[in-house]
């Protein structure tokens, strides 16, 4: 099969078509057809070599992080699916390998696919969806009328983030540039901050939780708007003791790690605050939740710009150089 990988951590260049095995499902797994797959942030981060402290993983290694397909074979011991069905997923983070024509993947990771949506659309809400679930729902438990600030919001997980959040019933507010302004009000947010022109800590105040998607002094800037007992949860900010401890961290990797989340620590102790980084799991049960909202209307994909499969390498390039202007990148494989 035709897969798209690298064999040594480094920039684009190092991401290079290769032919590989057709991957064979253990008991448990599911065989997927993929149809299409989208481009992330993680995909350049796992690129460059930025996780490989606590994601060590085998090289060469095929990249891609989102998935829809179809079903051509299951596992021995495999209830939940059949030959044929229309599925999606974020696979495990140590199987991970969506830029390619087949995956196996656990069938506790995947989901059926939403029936409105088309594969391109499907492909692109696993990993953003699954973030903004495990930030709002089941970290920060988001009640209605909570006032919840998500940055980016015209980004990848900004835009699900914003409808989730609306369908908490949360009070909504974003950074986003002005040339998105309409299109994140039309996705939930209440208040829009122009980042460009606009201080958001001089807008905002008494938030209950922020989602951090930013990181840097963005993170400081937003402990600074949350009242007291307040949540800011990050997905780029320096990892905490409970990642640490989920991690089975070494005793050095442990003491490192510490060092770089002291600063955030001692600014969420002087707030008053709570602070803790998500790095998001793979969830065929959260996902089948998010199955629903789609169906139901709550949450729609966005899609910037879809790539044929042997355009994978020019969708990454795209996707890290900022030109998507809303939404996802997706790769169509078939």
């Amino acid at each position: 099969m035709k897969t798209y990988l690298i064999e040594k951590y480094g920039d684009q260049s190092a991401v290079r078509a290769a032919e590989l095995p057709e991957p064979e499902p253990g008991a448990d797994d599911v065989l997927v057809k993929i149809h299409a797959a989208s481009v992330n942030p993680l995909d350049f981060k796992i690129r460059d070599g930025g996780f490989k402290m606590i994601l060590p993983y085998r090289l060469p290694l095929v990249l891609g992080n989102d998935l829809a397909g179809v079903v051509v074979q299951v596992g021995s011991a495999v209830t939940r699916f059949a030959v044929g069905d229309e599925v999606y997923a974020r696979p495990d983070k140590d199987r991970i390998g969506t830029f390619a024509e087949y995956i196996a993947v656990h069938q506790n990771d995947l989901a059926p696919k939403p029936a409105t949506l088309t594969m391109t659309e499907a492909a692109s809400l696993p990993l953003v969806a699954l973030t903004s679930w495990q930030a709002l729902v089941e970290r920060a438990q988001v009640q209605p009328g909570q006032k919840v600030l998500i940055h980016a919001g015209s980004g990848g997980v900004g835009t699900i983030a914003l409808q989730l959040a609306r369908h908490l019933g949360a009070h909504v507010a974003t950074t986003a540039s002005a040339a998105n302004a309409e299109l994140v009000k039309e996705l939930g947010a209440d208040v829009v901050i122009d980042y460009r022109t606009q201080d958001f800590e001089e807008v905002l105040d008494g938030y209950d939780v922020v989602l951090d998607t930013v990181g840097g002094e963005t993170l400081e800037r937003s402990l600074r708007i949350l009242k007291p007992g307040g949540k800011v949860i990050s997905i780029v900010g320096p990892p905490d003791a409970d990642f640490v401890r989920e991690l089975g961290a070494n005793p050095v990797l442990r003491q490192a790690m510490n060092v770089l989340s002291l600063k955030t620590r001692r600014h969420t102790k002087r707030q008053g605050v709570t602070y803790s980084f998500l790095f998001m799991k793979a969830d065929g049960d959260q996902l089948r939740e998010i199955t629903r909202l789609v169906e139901a209307g709550k949450i729609r994909p966005g899609v910037d710009r879809v790539f044929p499969f042997d355009q994978t390498r020019e969708a990454m390039e795209y996707a890290e150089k900022g030109r998507a202007k809303a939404g996802k990148v997706v790769i169509a494989t078939v």
